[in-house]
């Protein structure tokens, strides 16, 4: 008989993060025996989830922030790379004035933590973590997604982004750790798990594999990605959390190789070969090129004989993750960085690149003229007003045209921006205001179209062979823009917001905006060209 061996399966060294001193008055220690405890209170836990969530949807990472300097100089980087990259840094700089967040996509608020035994709160810690989330988005100016479930088809906005997910474990010592990420939609929507077996672990099987699945992300999650890779897992749930954390970063620690006894592992040669592989999609950051993703974790992990779940997840160009801890010494929170600018390289504009200045008030049909004159790939600056409409506002729409009422007017008279602003900061036109994932209002295009309206979308990422198909047919076009850079777009591009119909959807109401140099590529056209196809297409040639 063997004897007994426990196994710490994530073996992580110490913890190297550069913190911030939040204070300790909060904090008392109290000895009782040869134990020294300590006594958090609520005010605490509240604090550090309020500045948790202000910081980080406001400021970014050095090490994030350095990944977009280095597209900037890159000999392989695309032109559009290059813009893409430059845009998301001023973006950066704008939101770290702390006026704007960086993503209207405010995200869920999810905390992972550690709470060491000699930590006492005597409190309901979630409530009070919770509270502090809730006051940071009553503060700041950032966006309500959460939807609350009344039956199984009815939902309302919880109209202050609770709840939160919170998970808190136990552990050994006296401190008391958190992770804080935001996490938006789009990104969480690009989380994927497959069910495999023994046979893909061959080297002939998992990176074929792994190619094909992670093109499937596409660019609808803001690229470039941190991709995180995670083969195995005691359960699916397992897998699954670690994908979240590791493209947090959180996992960067962990040992290079592995042991018998079952112990995760980085990969680090692997993600050296999958990093190569992503720069050859030539889907790169957005709109062609190299830099889909900054950087790629691969994390093995013990399996049951059986089963051998694979997972996939990124980290957006929001990046928003976040470490935080209390000690005896008092509150301590993850110090990001305050002046993005400093990364913005300068650089000649690249005579290469072609941008067509279009005037929406010539009208839609002049609009569709010019962009039929267009080919894919095209950089266009839209100026005028655009009308703004999203998921639940589609769903509507689509019932009063199933019901025979028809479709407004001004759903044939203009642009539609699928988009949901964050709060409008005092003095302002706008709030952040960046795209959503376009491909959630696909099913809407043919019927929409065939009534004359969603002529032209604009929005972030790819569509479907159905919306390819309808534009052809009905002479629609689709123009997708920049995913990630909301800030810059609510502060420099929009002048006016009008709310015209279903005030009580929030966010997801219509509104009408007017917009001044508003960025944007031509994806699919009148012909039945998709930009993101034909990329797809000359790589396989």
């Amino acid at each position: 008989m063997s004897n007994f061996e426990y196994q710490d399966i994530f073996e992580l060294t110490e913890d190297k993060t550069e913190y911030r001193f939040l204070g300790s008055e909060h904090i008392k220690v109290s000895n009782v025996g040869d134990r020294c405890f300590v006594e958090v209170s609520r005010e605490a836990l509240s604090k550090i989830a309020y500045q948790a969530i202000i910081d980080v949807s406001h400021l970014q990472r050095r090490s994030h922030l350095e990944c977009l300097s280095k597209i900037i100089t890159a000999e392989d980087s695309s032109d559009n790379d290059k813009y893409v990259a430059e845009t998301l840094l001023k973006n950066a700089s704008i939101a770290a004035e702390m006026e704007y967040p960086g993503c209207q996509d405010t995200g869920t608020a999810i905390v992972m933590a550690k709470k060491g035994q000699n930590i006492y709160t005597g409190i309901n810690d979630a409530a009070a973590i919770s509270e502090g989330i809730w006051q940071a988005y009553q503060d700041a100016n950032l966006r309500y997604s959460q939807t609350a479930p009344i039956s199984m088809y009815e939902e309302v906005n919880t109209k202050n982004n609770l709840p939160a997910q919170i998970d808190i474990s136990a552990v050994n010592g006296s401190r008391y750790e958190f992770l804080f990420v935001t996490k938006g939609g789009g990104s969480s929507n690009k989380t994927f798990l497959f069910q495999e077996t023994k046979a893909l672990l061959t080297p002939e099987k998992l990176m074929p594999f792994l190619k094909e699945k992670i093109a499937s992300i596409g660019t609808s999650a803001c690229p470039p990605y941190h991709l995180a890779v995670v083969i195995g897992g005691t359960s699916p749930e397992m897998n699954l959390k670690t994908v979240k954390l590791a493209s947090a970063k959180y996992y960067d620690d962990l040992p290079e190789s592995g042991n018998g006894c079952g112990r995760a592992f980085r990969d680090k040669n692997f993600e050296a070969e999958l990093l190569d592989m992503t720069k050859n999609l030539g889907i790169g950051a957005q709109f062609g090129g190299k830099y889909f993703c900054h950087d790629v974790r691969v994390i093995r992990l013990p399996r049951h004989g059986a089963s051998c779940p694979v997972g996939l997840g990124v980290s957006c160009s929001a990046d928003r993750n976040i470490k935080a801890k209390i000690t005896e010494e008092g509150l301590f929170l993850e110090k990001l960085e305050t002046n993005p600018a400093r990364f913005i390289q300068k650089t000649q504009k690249l005579s290469s690149v072609r941008t067509v200045q279009i005037d929406l008030d010539e009208g839609l049909n002049n609009l569709r003229l010019i962009l039929s004159g267009l080919s894919v790939g095209t950089r266009v600056m839209l100026s005028g007003n655009i009308i703004v409409a999203r998921d639940i506002a589609h769903n509507k729409l689509n019932e009063r045209l199933s019901s025979g009422e028809g479709l407004p007017q001004y759903f044939k008279d203009h642009i539609i921006y699928y988009a949901g602003p964050a709060k409008t900061p005092d003095g302002r036109a706008s709030g952040s205001f960046g795209p959503t994932t376009a491909s959630r209002m696909d099913p809407y295009v043919p019927d929409f179209q065939k009534a004359g309206a969603s002529l032209v979308m604009l929005a972030k990422g790819n569509r479907s062979q159905i919306v390819v198909d309808s534009c052809m047919e009905y002479g629609g076009f689709f123009l997708g823009t920049i995913g990630g850079a909301a800030a810059i777009v609510g502060r420099d591009c929009i002048s006016e917001v009008e709310l015209l119909e279903y005030p009580e959807l929030g966010m997801e109401a219509i509104y009408k905006i007017r917009v001044k140099n508003f960025p944007a590529f031509l994806v699919v056209d009148d012909k039945g060209n998709d930009f993101y196809k034909i990329i797809n297409e000359q790589k396989q040639s």
